[in-house]
Protein backbone atom coordinates (compact mmCIF):
# COMPACT_ATOMS: atom_id res chain seq x y z
CA UNK A 1 0.00 0.00 0.00
CA UNK A 2 2.96 2.06 0.58
CA UNK A 3 4.31 1.47 -2.77
CA UNK A 4 0.80 2.52 -4.48
CA UNK A 5 0.65 5.64 -2.78
CA UNK A 6 3.88 6.45 -3.31
CA UNK A 7 3.63 5.81 -6.84
CA UNK A 8 0.35 7.73 -7.13
CA UNK A 9 2.58 10.99 -5.70
CA UNK A 10 5.13 10.82 -8.36
CA UNK A 11 2.92 10.67 -11.10
CA UNK A 12 3.16 14.04 -13.22
CA UNK A 13 0.57 15.50 -16.13
CA UNK A 14 3.47 14.84 -18.90
CA UNK A 15 3.52 11.18 -17.69
CA UNK A 16 -0.31 11.03 -18.05
CA UNK A 17 0.33 12.78 -21.72
CA UNK A 18 2.67 10.26 -22.80
CA UNK A 19 0.05 7.16 -21.14
CA UNK A 20 -2.83 8.61 -23.44
CA UNK A 21 0.27 9.05 -26.40
CA UNK A 22 0.75 5.06 -26.09
CA UNK A 23 -2.96 4.62 -25.95
CA UNK A 24 -3.46 6.51 -28.96
CA UNK A 25 -0.58 4.62 -30.57
CA UNK A 26 -2.14 1.19 -29.79
CA UNK A 27 -5.32 2.05 -31.33
CA UNK A 28 -3.48 3.15 -34.56
CA UNK A 29 -2.18 -0.13 -34.46
CA UNK A 30 -5.12 -2.89 -34.03
CA UNK A 31 -7.98 -0.44 -34.97
CA UNK A 32 -6.86 0.99 -38.11
CA UNK A 33 -3.73 -1.62 -38.92
CA UNK A 34 -1.40 1.36 -39.20
CA UNK A 35 2.51 -0.21 -39.18
CA UNK A 36 0.99 -2.55 -36.29
CA UNK A 37 3.91 -4.26 -35.46
CA UNK A 38 5.96 -0.97 -34.48
CA UNK A 39 3.55 1.02 -33.44
CA UNK A 40 1.99 -1.44 -30.92
CA UNK A 41 5.00 -2.37 -29.14
CA UNK A 42 6.13 1.30 -29.20
CA UNK A 43 2.78 2.08 -27.70
CA UNK A 44 2.90 -0.26 -24.84
CA UNK A 45 6.62 0.45 -24.16
CA UNK A 46 5.93 4.51 -23.88
CA UNK A 47 3.42 3.62 -20.79
CA UNK A 48 5.77 1.22 -19.55
CA UNK A 49 8.86 4.09 -19.18
CA UNK A 50 6.38 6.35 -17.95
CA UNK A 51 5.14 4.84 -14.78
CA UNK A 52 7.08 5.99 -11.90
CA UNK A 53 9.53 3.98 -10.35
CA UNK A 54 9.03 1.90 -13.33
CA UNK A 55 11.51 -1.07 -13.05
CA UNK A 56 11.87 -1.50 -16.71
CA UNK A 57 14.44 1.38 -16.27
CA UNK A 58 17.44 2.50 -14.31
CA UNK A 59 16.27 1.18 -10.62
CA UNK A 60 17.70 0.64 -7.14
CA UNK A 61 17.45 -3.14 -5.62
CA UNK A 62 18.16 -3.79 -1.74
CA UNK A 63 21.66 -5.31 -1.18
CA UNK A 64 22.59 -5.37 -5.18
CA UNK A 65 22.49 -1.27 -5.45
CA UNK A 66 21.56 0.43 -9.07
CA UNK A 67 21.15 -1.92 -11.67
CA UNK A 68 19.69 -1.06 -15.64
CA UNK A 69 16.40 -2.14 -15.95
CA UNK A 70 15.13 -4.31 -19.02
CA UNK A 71 14.09 -1.61 -21.86
CA UNK A 72 17.24 0.70 -20.81
CA UNK A 73 19.68 -2.26 -21.58
CA UNK A 74 18.05 -3.27 -24.26
CA UNK A 75 18.57 0.14 -25.79
CA UNK A 76 21.94 0.68 -24.56
CA UNK A 77 23.13 -3.06 -26.12
CA UNK A 78 20.92 -2.75 -29.03
CA UNK A 79 20.71 0.66 -30.52
CA UNK A 80 22.91 2.67 -27.85
CA UNK A 81 26.45 1.26 -28.46
CA UNK A 82 26.06 -1.00 -31.89
CA UNK A 83 23.32 -0.11 -33.21
CA UNK A 84 22.77 -3.27 -33.87
CA UNK A 85 18.84 -3.61 -34.31
CA UNK A 86 18.57 -1.51 -36.94
CA UNK A 87 21.33 -2.94 -39.43
CA UNK A 88 20.34 -6.63 -38.49
CA UNK A 89 16.78 -5.46 -39.50
CA UNK A 90 18.11 -4.31 -43.15
CA UNK A 91 19.39 -7.75 -43.49
CA UNK A 92 15.98 -8.96 -43.24
CA UNK A 93 14.47 -6.04 -45.45
CA UNK A 94 17.06 -6.75 -47.91
CA UNK A 95 15.83 -10.49 -48.74
CA UNK A 96 12.69 -9.20 -48.92
CA UNK A 97 13.12 -6.64 -52.00
CA UNK A 98 13.13 -7.87 -55.36
CA UNK A 99 14.78 -5.85 -57.67
CA UNK A 100 14.16 -6.63 -60.85
CA UNK A 101 11.38 -3.95 -61.71
CA UNK A 102 14.21 -1.79 -60.79
CA UNK A 103 17.34 -3.95 -63.00
CA UNK A 104 14.49 -4.05 -66.04
CA UNK A 105 14.49 -0.30 -66.10
CA UNK A 106 17.16 0.97 -64.28
CA UNK A 107 16.59 4.82 -65.30
CA UNK A 108 14.26 4.28 -62.01
CA UNK A 109 17.12 4.79 -59.99
CA UNK A 110 16.63 8.55 -60.73
CA UNK A 111 13.71 8.89 -59.38
CA UNK A 112 14.69 7.53 -55.68
CA UNK A 113 17.43 10.09 -56.21
CA UNK A 114 15.36 13.12 -56.48
CA UNK A 115 12.80 11.61 -53.74
CA UNK A 116 15.71 12.29 -51.26
CA UNK A 117 15.01 16.15 -51.75
CA UNK A 118 13.08 16.24 -48.91
CA UNK A 119 15.85 15.02 -46.23
CA UNK A 120 17.74 18.03 -47.43
CA UNK A 121 15.33 20.95 -47.41
CA UNK A 122 14.17 19.70 -43.94
CA UNK A 123 17.72 19.59 -42.67
CA UNK A 124 17.82 23.32 -43.86
CA UNK A 125 14.33 24.36 -42.46
CA UNK A 126 15.76 22.89 -38.86
CA UNK A 127 18.98 24.37 -39.00
CA UNK A 128 17.05 27.55 -39.37
CA UNK A 129 14.39 27.03 -36.03
CA UNK A 130 17.46 26.87 -34.22
CA UNK A 131 18.26 22.63 -33.64
CA UNK A 132 21.63 22.24 -34.02
CA UNK A 133 23.27 20.70 -36.72
CA UNK A 134 23.11 16.62 -35.26
CA UNK A 135 19.61 17.03 -34.74
CA UNK A 136 19.18 18.66 -37.84
CA UNK A 137 20.73 15.80 -39.54
CA UNK A 138 18.65 13.28 -37.46
CA UNK A 139 15.14 15.47 -37.81
CA UNK A 140 16.20 15.42 -41.64
CA UNK A 141 16.32 12.10 -42.11
CA UNK A 142 12.78 11.21 -41.52
CA UNK A 143 12.09 11.91 -44.98
CA UNK A 144 14.06 8.57 -46.07
CA UNK A 145 11.04 7.47 -45.17
CA UNK A 146 12.59 4.36 -43.30
CA UNK A 147 12.33 3.58 -39.18
CA UNK A 148 15.34 1.94 -38.94
CA UNK A 149 17.69 4.48 -40.24
CA UNK A 150 16.36 7.23 -39.09
CA UNK A 151 16.61 5.55 -35.51
CA UNK A 152 20.50 4.50 -36.65
CA UNK A 153 21.19 8.18 -37.66
CA UNK A 154 19.81 9.81 -34.88
CA UNK A 155 22.05 7.49 -32.44
CA UNK A 156 25.34 7.60 -34.02
CA UNK A 157 24.97 11.34 -34.20
CA UNK A 158 23.87 11.27 -31.02
CA UNK A 159 20.64 13.13 -31.01
CA UNK A 160 18.56 14.30 -28.19
CA UNK A 161 15.12 13.73 -29.72
CA UNK A 162 15.34 9.72 -31.14
CA UNK A 163 12.12 9.01 -29.20
CA UNK A 164 10.35 11.98 -30.98
CA UNK A 165 12.42 11.19 -34.37
CA UNK A 166 11.31 7.57 -34.43
CA UNK A 167 7.88 7.93 -33.42
CA UNK A 168 7.34 10.67 -36.33
CA UNK A 169 9.15 8.40 -38.62
CA UNK A 170 7.13 5.16 -38.33
CA UNK A 171 3.85 7.30 -37.77
CA UNK A 172 4.23 8.92 -41.14
CA UNK A 173 4.97 6.09 -42.98
CA UNK A 174 2.30 4.11 -41.79
CA UNK A 175 -0.04 7.29 -43.00
CA UNK A 176 1.62 7.39 -46.62
CA UNK A 177 -1.61 6.52 -47.85
CA UNK A 178 -2.72 9.76 -46.18
CA UNK A 179 -0.16 12.12 -46.86
CA UNK A 180 1.17 11.08 -50.29
CA UNK A 181 -2.37 11.67 -52.36
CA UNK A 182 -2.34 15.22 -50.90
CA UNK A 183 1.26 15.99 -51.69
CA UNK A 184 1.02 14.37 -55.17
CA UNK A 185 -1.96 16.21 -55.97
CA UNK A 186 -0.05 19.67 -55.19
CA UNK A 187 1.37 19.40 -57.77
CA UNK A 188 -0.41 17.53 -60.74
CA UNK A 189 -3.11 17.57 -62.89
CA UNK A 190 -5.73 15.22 -63.71
CA UNK A 191 -4.38 15.08 -66.64
CA UNK A 192 -1.09 14.24 -65.52
CA UNK A 193 -2.43 11.22 -63.31
CA UNK A 194 -3.97 9.86 -65.82
CA UNK A 195 -1.00 8.81 -68.38
CA UNK A 196 -0.42 5.05 -69.14
CA UNK A 197 3.17 3.52 -69.42
CA UNK A 198 3.37 0.43 -71.02
CA UNK A 199 5.38 -2.29 -68.86
CA UNK A 200 7.69 -4.39 -71.27
CA UNK A 201 9.68 -5.64 -68.98
CA UNK A 202 13.35 -6.63 -70.12
CA UNK A 203 14.25 -10.13 -68.79
CA UNK A 204 16.80 -10.19 -65.82
CA UNK A 205 19.64 -12.33 -65.62
CA UNK A 206 20.14 -14.63 -62.56
CA UNK A 207 23.99 -13.33 -62.83
CA UNK A 208 22.84 -9.61 -62.70
CA UNK A 209 20.72 -9.95 -60.03
CA UNK A 210 23.95 -11.63 -58.26
CA UNK A 211 26.27 -8.70 -59.09
CA UNK A 212 23.78 -6.33 -58.36
CA UNK A 213 23.99 -6.00 -54.57
CA UNK A 214 27.69 -6.70 -54.78
CA UNK A 215 28.34 -4.10 -57.46
CA UNK A 216 25.92 -1.55 -55.24
CA UNK A 217 27.70 -2.21 -51.78
CA UNK A 218 31.35 -1.43 -53.65
CA UNK A 219 30.34 1.40 -54.62
CA UNK A 220 28.51 3.01 -52.33
CA UNK A 221 31.18 2.20 -49.92
CA UNK A 222 33.64 4.31 -52.25
CA UNK A 223 31.21 6.97 -52.89
CA UNK A 224 30.01 6.95 -49.10
CA UNK A 225 31.72 4.99 -47.16
CA UNK A 226 29.84 5.77 -43.87
CA UNK A 227 27.19 4.41 -45.80
CA UNK A 228 28.38 0.94 -46.34
CA UNK A 229 26.69 -0.99 -43.10
CA UNK A 230 23.46 0.57 -44.10
CA UNK A 231 23.79 -0.54 -47.76
CA UNK A 232 26.02 -3.49 -46.74
CA UNK A 233 23.97 -5.83 -44.45
CA UNK A 234 20.68 -4.53 -46.61
CA UNK A 235 22.64 -5.95 -49.74
CA UNK A 236 23.69 -8.89 -48.31
CA UNK A 237 19.52 -9.80 -47.52
CA UNK A 238 19.31 -9.31 -50.67
CA UNK A 239 21.62 -11.67 -51.86
CA UNK A 240 20.86 -14.41 -49.84
CA UNK A 241 17.44 -13.97 -51.64
CA UNK A 242 19.16 -14.32 -55.05
CA UNK A 243 21.93 -16.56 -54.59
CA UNK A 244 19.11 -19.66 -54.62
CA UNK A 245 21.24 -21.61 -52.53
CA UNK A 246 20.22 -20.90 -49.29
CA UNK A 247 16.64 -20.22 -49.35
CA UNK A 248 16.20 -21.37 -45.32
CA UNK A 249 18.23 -18.70 -44.54
CA UNK A 250 16.82 -16.20 -46.76
CA UNK A 251 13.30 -17.33 -45.72
CA UNK A 252 14.19 -16.94 -42.12
CA UNK A 253 15.50 -13.37 -42.21
CA UNK A 254 12.47 -12.29 -44.11
CA UNK A 255 10.54 -14.12 -41.30
CA UNK A 256 11.26 -14.75 -37.82
CA UNK A 257 14.55 -12.29 -37.85
CA UNK A 258 12.02 -9.29 -39.30
CA UNK A 259 9.78 -10.26 -36.34
CA UNK A 260 12.10 -10.58 -33.34
CA UNK A 261 13.79 -7.45 -34.21
CA UNK A 262 11.15 -5.54 -35.27
CA UNK A 263 9.55 -6.68 -32.17
CA UNK A 264 12.25 -5.83 -29.94
CA UNK A 265 13.02 -2.28 -31.89
CA UNK A 266 9.95 -1.10 -31.56
CA UNK A 267 9.56 -1.73 -27.77
CA UNK A 268 13.19 -0.68 -26.80
CA UNK A 269 12.89 2.93 -28.75
CA UNK A 270 10.21 3.36 -25.97
CA UNK A 271 13.47 4.11 -23.47
CA UNK A 272 13.94 7.12 -25.39
CA UNK A 273 9.86 8.37 -24.78
CA UNK A 274 10.87 9.27 -21.29
CA UNK A 275 8.12 12.40 -20.10
CA UNK A 276 10.42 14.62 -18.92
CA UNK A 277 12.39 14.82 -22.56
CA UNK A 278 9.60 14.15 -24.92
CA UNK A 279 6.86 16.59 -23.58
CA UNK A 280 8.25 19.46 -25.23
CA UNK A 281 7.73 22.25 -27.55
CA UNK A 282 10.60 20.58 -29.57
CA UNK A 283 8.43 17.41 -29.94
CA UNK A 284 5.33 19.15 -31.73
CA UNK A 285 8.38 20.90 -33.75
CA UNK A 286 9.61 17.59 -34.91
CA UNK A 287 6.48 16.12 -36.21
CA UNK A 288 5.72 18.98 -38.62
CA UNK A 289 9.32 18.89 -39.42
CA UNK A 290 8.75 15.33 -40.61
CA UNK A 291 5.36 15.57 -42.18
CA UNK A 292 7.52 18.33 -44.28
CA UNK A 293 10.48 16.08 -45.03
CA UNK A 294 7.59 13.31 -46.63
CA UNK A 295 6.37 16.48 -48.51
CA UNK A 296 8.88 17.70 -49.67
CA UNK A 297 9.96 14.21 -50.83
CA UNK A 298 6.98 13.33 -52.42
CA UNK A 299 6.98 16.31 -54.36
CA UNK A 300 9.89 16.79 -55.34
CA UNK A 301 10.25 12.62 -57.34
CA UNK A 302 6.69 14.40 -59.12
CA UNK A 303 8.51 17.27 -60.33
CA UNK A 304 11.73 15.39 -61.38
CA UNK A 305 9.32 12.86 -63.68
CA UNK A 306 7.81 16.30 -65.07
CA UNK A 307 11.15 17.47 -65.74
CA UNK A 308 12.10 14.41 -67.34
CA UNK A 309 9.28 14.28 -69.74
CA UNK A 310 9.74 17.54 -71.42
CA UNK A 311 12.75 15.40 -72.93
CA UNK A 312 10.74 12.00 -73.19
CA UNK A 313 8.78 10.96 -76.48
CA UNK A 314 6.82 8.01 -74.18
CA UNK A 315 6.33 10.06 -70.84
CA UNK A 316 6.32 9.25 -67.99
CA UNK A 317 3.06 9.11 -65.32
CA UNK A 318 4.36 11.85 -62.84
CA UNK A 319 2.90 9.70 -59.82
CA UNK A 320 5.57 7.22 -60.15
CA UNK A 321 8.67 9.94 -58.87
CA UNK A 322 6.55 10.07 -55.72
CA UNK A 323 7.17 6.02 -55.26
CA UNK A 324 10.81 6.97 -55.17
CA UNK A 325 10.87 7.12 -51.19
CA UNK A 326 11.56 4.46 -49.06
CA UNK A 327 8.44 3.37 -48.33
CA UNK A 328 7.90 0.06 -49.28
CA UNK A 329 5.75 -1.18 -50.35
CA UNK A 330 3.13 1.20 -49.50
CA UNK A 331 4.25 3.82 -51.65
CA UNK A 332 3.76 1.84 -54.88
CA UNK A 333 0.37 0.72 -54.11
CA UNK A 334 -0.55 4.25 -53.42
CA UNK A 335 0.74 5.28 -56.90
CA UNK A 336 -1.21 1.83 -58.54
CA UNK A 337 -4.41 3.13 -56.62
CA UNK A 338 -4.42 6.71 -57.54
CA UNK A 339 -3.29 5.22 -60.93
CA UNK A 340 -6.77 3.42 -61.05
CA UNK A 341 -8.97 6.35 -59.72
CA UNK A 342 -7.68 8.66 -62.60
CA UNK A 343 -8.16 6.01 -65.38
CA UNK A 344 -9.60 2.20 -64.63
CA UNK A 345 -7.18 1.05 -67.37
CA UNK A 346 -4.04 2.81 -65.97
CA UNK A 347 -1.84 0.23 -64.22
CA UNK A 348 1.51 1.75 -62.41
CA UNK A 349 2.31 -0.55 -59.81
CA UNK A 350 5.54 -2.42 -61.37
CA UNK A 351 7.18 1.44 -62.26
CA UNK A 352 6.30 2.64 -58.96
CA UNK A 353 7.84 -0.43 -56.96
CA UNK A 354 10.99 -0.25 -59.45
CA UNK A 355 10.90 3.50 -58.15
CA UNK A 356 10.38 2.07 -54.39
CA UNK A 357 12.83 -0.17 -53.85
CA UNK A 358 15.62 2.78 -56.00
CA UNK A 359 13.93 4.97 -52.77
CA UNK A 360 15.12 1.76 -50.60
CA UNK A 361 18.44 1.84 -51.55
CA UNK A 362 18.96 5.77 -51.93
CA UNK A 363 17.53 6.66 -48.52
CA UNK A 364 20.26 4.46 -46.76
CA UNK A 365 22.65 5.79 -48.90
CA UNK A 366 21.76 9.12 -47.89
CA UNK A 367 21.72 8.23 -44.26
CA UNK A 368 25.06 6.91 -45.00
CA UNK A 369 26.32 10.14 -46.33
CA UNK A 370 24.73 12.29 -43.32
CA UNK A 371 26.64 10.35 -40.78
CA UNK A 372 29.44 11.17 -42.76
CA UNK A 373 29.22 14.36 -43.03
CA UNK A 374 27.72 16.24 -40.32
CA UNK A 375 30.57 14.96 -37.52
CA UNK A 376 32.24 17.36 -39.52
CA UNK A 377 30.29 20.35 -39.21
CA UNK A 378 29.51 19.80 -35.79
Amino acid sequence: MEFLIQGITQITWQQILMWIIGGVLIYLAIAKELEPSLLLPMGFGAILVNIPMSGVLNQTLPGIGEVSGIIDWLFEVGIGASEMMPLLLFIGIGAMIDFGPLLSNPRLLLFGAAAQFGIFATITVATLLGFPIEDAASIGIIGAADGPTSILVSQVLKSNYIGPIAVAAYSYMALVPIIQPFAIKLVTTEKDRKIKMSYNPKSVSRMTRLLFPIVVTIIAGLVAPASIALVGFLMFGNLLRECGVLRSLSETAQNELVNIITLLLGITISASMKADVFVSLNTLKIMGLGLLAFVFDSIAGVLFAKFLNLFLKEKINPMVGAAGISAFPMSSRVIQKMGLEADSQNHLLMHAVGANVAGQIASVIAGGVIIGLVPGLM
